[in-house]
């Protein structure tokens, strides 16, 4: 797993005044708070406690029976694109029952990742539900969980993806292969912006005589 050194944890500088959200999405157990993690320049803040017997019955555990730790609030990391643009990343909590925090982590984003796990592919129908009901541009990204193989084709069926909607596969432990999901979503929402209908300017009145 890449690890973040104590250089690249470095203080944001004064001249950042362009900040951009992103938040990453996705079903109970998938990776959020690794990826977020794993991209991060700075230490990352995390709001992970430990599961209790509370949760059983509550918390759908199939597929992740060894996870002892969840989110419940959301994860935030830091990344400097240069002096003046700083991306925030929020990773939001993967429970039914904390789902209600979503839509308040949607306000001001520019773009979503959702994170899926291919066993597991009806978890992630909600937060895509959610995006398209925001109006929200995001990239799917699979993460590797040594599952059984699928493809592209069999995903996009699976969770009724748009033929627009870019499909990647992730390791969410290695930062290489989490900025490349981040760069997806980048290049993503440079296409989106780019096919927007301009406004059609309004026509100057002549002056009466």
């Amino acid at each position: 797993m890449d690890s973040v050194t104590s250089e690249q944890r470095q203080t944001l500088h004064s001249t950042a005044d362009n900040g951009l959200k992103i938040v990453v999405v996705g079903g109970f157990g998938v990776g959020k708070t690794t990826l977020v993690r794993s991209v991060s320049e700075i230490r990352p803040l995390n709001t992970e406690e430990t599961m209790t017997q509370a949760g059983e019955g509550v918390d759908d555990t199939v597929g992740v029976a060894a996870k002892t730790a969840t989110t419940v609030a959301f994860d935030f990391g830091r990344i400097s694109l240069d002096a003046h643009n700083v991306l925030y990343l929020f990773g939001a909590p993967g429970q039914e029952r904390f789902w209600f925090l979503w839509d308040r982590l949607f306000s001001g984003t520019l773009g979503a990742v959702v994170l899926v796990d291919t066993r597991r592919l009806a978890d992630s129908w909600y937060a895509i539900d959610r995006l398209e009901h925001h109006g929200t541009p995001f990239v799917v990204a699979c993460n590797d969980f040594g599952g059984p193989a699928h493809t592209p084709a069999q995903i996009r069926e699976a969770l009724d993806l748009a033929d627009e909607v870019p499909l990647v596969l992730c390791d969410a432990r290695s930062r290489e292969s989490s900025k490349q999901v981040l760069i997806s979503l980048v290049e993503h929402l440079r296409t989106v912006v780019a096919a927007a209908p301009r406004p059609t300017p309004h026509p100057i009145p002549e002056p009466t005589p």
